[in-house]
């Protein structure tokens, strides 16, 4: 993440005519928080009319119920992407199409049943939305998307007893980015 950071400084510094032409956006997706307090940030840099290019990270180290085995869950994860998106007006403003590369490292379970999975998992994804300009400097973006690829795992039979179920490689096509987002754009 830091050198994610370091990056868009650097460019920003070299380049600093193209920041009056608002050329970055900075963002988080408020419904991100409601999957157990994951944290998300996201990154954009426009480069032309239509285009920007788009990073992102999502985090979530909470257990909960730790001490009680028996009412433990967790949604823990860890997750990179970067992407492009198109819009079809202008950035930062209307409709937007997008595609993304992912990376998650994962521990979830506890929630539906007492079974836990965690794991790798590695894909892409298309993505759509509409972007509502606030004002000058901010967006609500509403979005949608589905993921696909594949998932290395192992299968626990509760969260805590370390009762191995499975392991493996599995192909998955999930439901992702389900998004109201506050954007900043700068």
């Amino acid at each position: 993440m830091k050198r994610v950071l370091l990056i868009l400084v650097s460019v920003w510094c070299l380049f600093p005519q193209t920041v009056q032409a608002r050329r970055f956006s900075l963002g988080t997706n408020i419904l991100g928080y409601a999957q157990l307090g994951t944290f998300n940030l996201d990154m954009s840099y426009a480069v032309s009319r239509r285009w920007n290019l788009t990073v992102g990270a999502r985090y979530n180290p909470f257990t909960f119920n730790e001490n009680n085995p028996e009412k433990q869950f967790q949604m823990r994860q860890q997750s990179y992407y970067v992407g492009a998106r198109l819009w079809p007006w202008h950035t930062w403003s209307g409709w937007w199409f997008a595609a993304k590369v992912r990376y998650q490292e994962y521990n979830m379970g506890g929630i539906r049943s007492r079974e836990t999975e965690e794991g790798d998992r590695v894909g892409a994804g298309l993505y759509a939305g509409y972007s509502l300009m606030l004002n000058k400097h901010l967006n609500l973006e509403f979005g949608a998307g589905m993921w696909s690829g594949v998932s290395f795992y192992t299968r626990y039979g509760c969260p805590s007893c370390g009762l191995t179920l499975s392991k493996g490689r599995k192909y998955f096509l999930l439901p992702d980015d389900l998004s109201i987002s506050l954007v900043f754009v700068f």
